[in-house]
């Protein structure tokens, strides 16, 4: 039986059983408080599902699949691919009452929380008893740890410890068929050929529900420095970036930011901001602290053999934060350039980050299109933003072309479509071009085998046009 149920009475009656009638609701204003993400798409759910145990959990999945109806499970709908939003409609299973973390094992190093915790509520924790959790999405004062296991998340720290697939030791998780099971464990072991928790990590809710999450944790940087420079050319700031890994040198940092980015940053908040400048870099480092001022030493260098203007470091954690501010804002601010802000994340090895910032720049031109830059630039990840307006029919198709032009060129690069933000329904179509027909169907060959009715958040990762591949 494929997916497609509607949700009937008795649907309904039966999901009240499960969770009470208090966490079902069927309400048109609530429906459309969750019928989208951080996206610009919205698609309403016919009801909305609040769990607050696993076995609650598993109940749910097992009438969803019972009864062949969409299910789709939401954390705290910061995506920015459109992976939380319930395309199919059907049922919309929210996890944000799993907020309890359970354990901060400070002799192992690891933490076990509930997918609800917001992210920097598990760095908070960790901090407390001297560990460090090292992925920090700039969603991470929203975002739920769960959605980032869900979206494989990444974040500033990324060039020096990874994203968040380097850190998942164990999952609990509700499989299809409504079967609760942990795979992984606590010591990173490896039982049998394949990596379990890495399967699921970055599957997108397409594969089975996270209930539980257990993450290693690392010992807290001893110091950090951070500085903030300035360059005249944006070409300048690109080739900083890739002369610094290219020198051997790896910061916990490099964050890029262009002229458009500074200005909607510096109208947003008005913190002072040099907007005459064409691009600003934001590097970090952390670590033992003779080396940390080493690292700065050799950073501030190469940015100044790279034509920086201006460097301004931060002498303590009041001005640290300050610099930050402007990265962490980034994205709220440049929202306010036009209705419909489209963030795209592609990555390319670091060397080929001043060519994709000019095919950025170039396609913008083309496509008389308001793009900006910023992003994880030290691990590749560019965040190019185009500021449109949905309800301007002419300018989106110009969007559209734009779009397939940036995939293509980060792909020449040899880049991939998503660095972190997940591939959701926004960049599905494109999935085949990167994959090609034999890695395509591979991958839909794991999701058929675990959900074979597709019930599990249709329509995100892969479409329809798999369907004519099976019979080239």
């Amino acid at each position: 039986m494929r997916v497609g149920a509607t949700v009937t009475e008795a649907v309904l009656d039966e999901l009240r059983r499960i969770v009470g009638k208090e966490h079902v609701h069927t309400e048109i204003e609530k429906l459309m408080v969750y019928s989208f993400d951080s996206t610009f798409q919205n698609h309403l759910p016919e009801v909305l599902v609040k769990p607050h145990t696993v076995e609650e959990t598993a109940a749910v999945v097992k009438a969803a699949a019972q009864y062949g109806i969409p299910l789709t499970v939401r954390g705290a709908g910061t995506c920015l691919s459109g992976g939380p939003v319930a395309l199919e409609g059907g049922i919309l299973m929210e996890m944000t009452a799993f907020k309890r973390i359970i354990e901060i094992n400070a002799a192992e190093g690891y933490a076990v929380v509930e997918p609800g915790v917001v992210t920097n509520e598990l760095i908070a924790a960790a901090e407390e008893k001297g560990l460090f959790y090292p992925p920090d999405p700039s969603s991470s004062g929203m975002s739920t740890v769960g959605g980032n296991v869900a979206e494989c998340a990444g974040g500033g720290r990324g060039v020096k410890y990874g994203v968040t697939r380097d850190y998942v030791l164990e999952l609990q998780l509700i499989l299809p068929d409504g079967q609760c099971i942990t795979v992984g464990n606590k010591v990173d072991g490896l039982t049998g050929w394949l990596d379990l928790p890495m399967l699921f990590t970055g599957s997108e809710g397409t594969l089975a529900i996270i209930t539980q999450i257990t993450v290693r944790l690392l010992p807290k940087p001893q110091a950090i420095r951070t500085a903030l420079v300035q360059y005249a050319q944006l070409d300048a700031a690109a080739h900083t970036v890739s002369a610094i890994i290219g020198a051997g040198v790896v910061p916990t940092t490099i964050e890029i930011m262009d002229q458009m980015t500074l200005r909607a940053v510096e109208n947003f908040l008005q913190i002072g901001l040099d907007t005459s400048k064409a691009a600003f870099v934001l590097l970090e480092v952390d670590g033992e602290p003779q080396e940390v001022e080493l690292q700065l030493e050799q950073v501030i260098q190469i940015c100044k053999e790279n034509g920086a203007v201006e460097i301004q470091v931060a002498h303590d954690e009041r001005e640290r934060a300050a610099l930050w501010k402007a990265r962490k804002s980034t994205s709220g601010a440049c929202g306010k350039i036009n209705p419909t802000k489209i963030g795209e994340d592609i990555a390319v090895p670091p060397a080929n980050i001043p060519k994709m910032i000019q095919a950025v720049k170039e396609i913008a031109e083309k496509y008389r299109l308001n793009m900006v830059v910023f992003g994880h630039a030290g691990d590749g990840n560019l965040h190019p933003n185009i500021m449109t307006d949905k309800r301007n029919t002419e300018e989106m198709e110009r969007v559209n072309q734009a779009i397939d032009e940036l995939f293509a060129r980060a792909l020449a690069l040899g880049g991939t479509l998503s660095g972190e933000h997940g591939i959701g329904f926004m960049k599905a179509a494109y999935v085949l071009q990167e994959l090609g027909r034999d890695g395509y169907l591979a991958q839909k060959s794991v999701k058929d085998a675990l959900d074979p009715q597709g019930f599990l958040n249709p329509g995100k990762i892969f479409i329809e046009k798999e369907l004519e591949l099976r019979h080239e």
